[in-house]
């Protein structure tokens, strides 16, 4: 039962992942491609600890901290760069 669950929420995270990816890509604006990015990243964690759950190997969980933090100095940057060029 468990297996079966980690595997559905895995493609239902690789069907999020997909949608947010057509919003980076169809985003009007610059904040809104921004958010789209910051939640594929987001999502990427979610895929790499449901997998790591899923073949119950600990060393995915490792990844998804990498990414985890990576994402959030990349939004940090970003806002950064909102702040000095004035509101986008």
């Amino acid at each position: 039962m468990m297996q079966s669950a980690s595997w559905f929420a895995l493609s239902m995270l690789v069907l999020a992942l997909l949608l947010a990816f057509i919003r980076l890509l169809r985003g009007p604006t610059l904040p809104d491609r921004v958010i789209a990015l910051d939640f594929m990243a987001m999502l990427g964690v979610g895929i790499s600890a449901v997998y790591a759950l899923a073949v119950r190997n600990p060393v995915f969980l490792d990844i998804a901290t990498l990414l985890a933090l990576i994402s959030f100095l990349s939004t940090v940057a970003f806002a950064q760069y909102v702040r000095k060029r004035g509101t986008p």
